[in-house]
């Protein structure tokens, strides 16, 4: 109990601010344009600020993080294909089972993970991070829209799906990191101050954006959330159990291990919702698994971190 009471304390200022995000949308000082302008501040400028700081100090020679992002591959991969016999055995419809691609798979590793783990385990957990969701941004760009394209109405388009990869600010800002790191380019401390101070900001926007998407979401009836509540404990709680099962004696150290079934354990990002919005899946199923998602996690998360010890 102390323990899970000290990781409540830990992560409890990060929902804090997500619930002022949530009184701004509820009582209309915040609205709709907010979310949109926030998130694009965060993915543009915040996170990837935040990934190249916390990349281009490394050490060439240090940390190596193959078995990591192997590892959190054929995790991301292996929930991605569940859907098709979990769909089979409910009878799930088509669509149905291609929004499974992205409920099952993607967590909100970066809005809320980083945050989350970076007030945890403090600064020498980001570069963890920010591979970690460098992985997941991978996986879900790549196999996760070709499943749905593969599976749906709509052929594969390689040139969109190499441009979205190519485009996407976080691939850029790991891939900007690491040369800077490999070619032990010398940063001039103006440009490195600048890059720290986008990147401090970036936290509380991404977490006060969420607040408002929750705040502008309806509550519905209560028969409405049982089987949002069922895809909640699957992914929250039942396969992070499996994966940290798993991969107990996979070599990972203390915390890229932690970091790992933390993440795992996130609740459903954004992202996904943009993309059932995109493919025409079922959005309102998986826009109200990341509002109950999100508000377990306030509980879910620090049991997760007592649990890690």
């Amino acid at each position: 109990m102390a323990h899970f009471l000290l990781a409540l304390k830990t992560v409890a200022p990060l929902f804090l601010v997500i619930f002022t995000g949530t009184l701004f949308s509820r009582t209309k000082a915040a609205h709709g344009p907010w979310v949109d302008v926030l998130n694009k501040y965060a993915l543009w400028i915040g996170f990837p600020a935040l990934v190249v700081a916390s990349l281009m100090h490394l050490d060439p020679q240090g940390e190596s993080y193959t078995q990591l992002i192997l590892i959190n591959s054929v995790y991301i991969a292996t929930c991605m294909l569940l859907a098709f016999p979990i769909a089979r055995i409910f009878k799930f419809s088509k669509r149905l089972r291609s929004s499974l691609f992205l409920i099952l798979s993607f967590g909100n590793v970066a809005y809320l993970g980083i945050p989350v783990l970076r007030s945890s385990f403090g600064d020498d957990i980001l570069p963890v991070a920010a591979v970690l969701s460098a992985v997941y941004v991978f996986w879900l760009l790549t196999l996760g829209v070709i499943l749905i394209e593969s599976t749906g109405e709509e052929s594969i388009r390689p040139k969109k799906l190499m441009l979205s990869l190519v485009k996407n600010p976080l691939l850029i800002s790991v891939f900007v990191g690491v040369t800077i790191v490999l070619f032990q380019i010398k940063v001039p401390t103006f440009i490195d101050k600048t890059v720290s101070l986008f990147a401090e900001s970036v936290t509380a926007i991404v977490l006060f954006s969420l607040g408002i998407f929750l705040g502008q979401n309806k509550i519905g009836v209560p028969r409405e959330w049982i089987r949002v509540f069922g895809f909640v404990i699957v992914t929250m709680i039942i396969l992070p159990l499996l994966l940290q099962f798993s991969i107990r004696t996979a070599g990972l150290n203390d915390l890229q291990f932690k970091a790992t079934i933390i993440d795992s354990a996130m609740p459903l990002g954004l992202t996904p919702y943009a993309l059932a919005v995109q493919y025409k899946l079922e959005t309102k199923l998986v826009a109200r698994i990341v509002v109950l998602g999100t508000l377990l996690s306030v509980i879910i998360i620090p049991l997760w971190i007592a649990f890690l010890g």
